[in-house]
């Protein structure tokens, strides 16, 4: 994956109910085999669930910092 093949989002500066419209935005922008990177100050393990559950079959999900003030998750669009 090339690195111009990841777009980074960090959240924790968004208002709480404006960051999954905005997270689900830039997923639904990706293409193919395009990663983001979340950045949160909280686990967004309830986004997974959502995400999943909105968009079956279509994501990799993968930590890569778990806490205990920033978390980060790879997101890979299928």
């Amino acid at each position: 994956m090339n690195i111009e093949d990841r777009i980074i989002l960090d959240v924790r500066n968004i208002i709480p109910r404006e960051r999954h419209p905005k997270i689900f935005n830039t997923f639904d922008g990706l293409r193919a085999g395009e990663m983001m990177v979340l950045i949160n100050d909280h686990d967004p393990k309830p986004l997974k669930y959502q995400l999943e559950a909105e968009r079956p079959g279509q994501m990799e999900w993968k930590y890569i910092e778990q806490g205990p003030d920033i978390w980060k998750v790879e997101i890979v669009k299928k």
